[in-house]
């Protein structure tokens, strides 16, 4: 029998490396710009002189956070956006190379498998067991023609850090001995970095970062990306000219500013995360036989807040929704990627089988995660994956 549900269901989110909830403030932040301040701002008119101003305070928060300057700030309508326009937006030749890695999210590996079709050559570094790809390896990779590096700052599914700024120093070198001290340029995806990594563009040593709301407990639907002055960057959406003309189309004025507000609400949270995470990982090992860790050491380059772990013998999918029904919210993986039936490509490069990636969950807390709700979650999680290792048995 699966254990009795308790009366006073108590609800418990893990799964803030899909989407964090909005914090209190931000909301209060966005409330004005849902009513009365609606403008336009590319309007003249004081409404819309209002809503300007309030993205150019967007775009400083932002800079500041990237140690950047307001004018490199683009707002897009999330991670994927910023990714897609980083991307194509530096591929505008007939032909070239790209250098990414297996375990980038799919937002930069569409378009990468995109440029291919189209003739453009992509080399998919290796990681090891634990995510981590080789600088030797990435500098044997580079060409003459290599026209841009896009390298994950985190990995969203196992956690892993990747050393961005190692890269960035390797890439510059490259320049002043190739092509003219211009190729190639450096885009990071650090949506899953921001808030508890560096994020400072000059000590990372990146021309062009992506980060979006929902992952730094703003808005959905949001993003940005950083664009290096002097980056030849090209739009991939023409129209009205806004952001500069990078962007067209009019600001989410509302979620911009949300964006904004969120900023400064995300920072100093990593060791009492870290912490919790890994007292979590101390109980799992403690209380549920035949488990392990995908990903990187506690102690190495992981996130502070991501677990993501293997129960053998249990179909991921189906512990998900058991736990659901407790009240508990778990990920398998990439939330963009539900619903495919090939599994994770990022535990399929860490040598998983087909097996293992089945029986994989990702557990990612968030700020306002406490113990009470990780030992709520171990007064159910072993009766379950025992249950369910039954029922596989039968």
């Amino acid at each position: 029998m699966f254990p009795q549900k308790p009366q006073n269901k108590r609800h418990v989110y893990l799964d803030h490396g899909a989407t964090t909830p909005m914090d209190a403030a931000v909301f209060d932040a966005m409330k004005p710009f849902l009513a009365n301040e609606f403008g336009n701002p590319s309007a003249l008119y004081t409404i819309g002189r209002n809503a300007k101003r309030a993205v150019d305070s967007a775009r400083k928060r932002v800079a500041q956070m990237f140690g950047a300057q307001p004018d490199t700030i683009i707002f897009t309508s999330g991670g994927t956006e910023s990714d897609n326009m980083a991307i194509f937006g530096m591929a505008q030749s007939a032909k070239g190379h790209i250098i990414t890695t297996k375990i980038e999210h799919d937002a930069v590996l569409g378009p990468c498998q995109e440029l291919e079709t189209r003739g453009w050559d992509v080399t998919y570094l290796d990681v090891d067991v634990e995510g981590q790809i080789s600088v030797d390896a990435f500098k044997k990779a580079l060409r003459e023609e290599t026209v841009l590096v896009s390298i994950m700052y985190a990995n969203n599914e196992i956690g892993t850090i990747l050393p961005i700024a190692d890269i960035g120093r390797e890439i510059i070198k490259w320049r002043k001995q190739s092509r003219g001290g211009v190729y190639p340029y450096f885009h990071t995806d650090a949506c899953q970095a921001a808030g508890t990594l560096e994020m400072d563009v000059e000590k990372l040593h990146v021309d062009l970062m992506t980060i979006n709301g929902s992952k730094i407990y703003g808005p959905k639907g949001v993003g940005v990306l950083y664009k290096r002055r002097g980056v030849p960057l090209q739009p991939i959406v023409f129209g009205g000219g806004q952001e500069m003309g990078y962007r067209a189309g009019t600001e989410n004025v509302v979620a911009i500013v949300g964006l904004g507000a969120a900023i400064e609400k995300t920072r100093d949270m990593g060791n009492t995360i870290q912490d919790l995470r890994n007292y979590f990982w101390e109980q799992i090992q403690e209380k549920i036989e035949r488990v392990e860790l995908n990903g990187p050491l506690l102690h190495g380059n992981r996130l502070a807040n991501n677990l993501n772990v293997l129960f053998h013998g249990v179909e991921a999918e189906a512990l998900l929704l058991y736990l659901d029904e407790y009240g508990i919210t778990v990920g398998t993986g990439s939330a963009c990627a539900t619903g495919s039936d090939e599994g994770s490509h990022v535990l399929r490069a860490i040598q998983r089988s087909p097996r293992e990636i089945e029986s994989s969950i990702r557990l990612s807390l968030g700020k306002e995660t406490t113990k009470e709700d990780i030992d709520y979650v171990m007064e159910y999680l072993p009766s379950i994956v025992t249950k369910l290792r039954g029922l596989n048995r039968n």
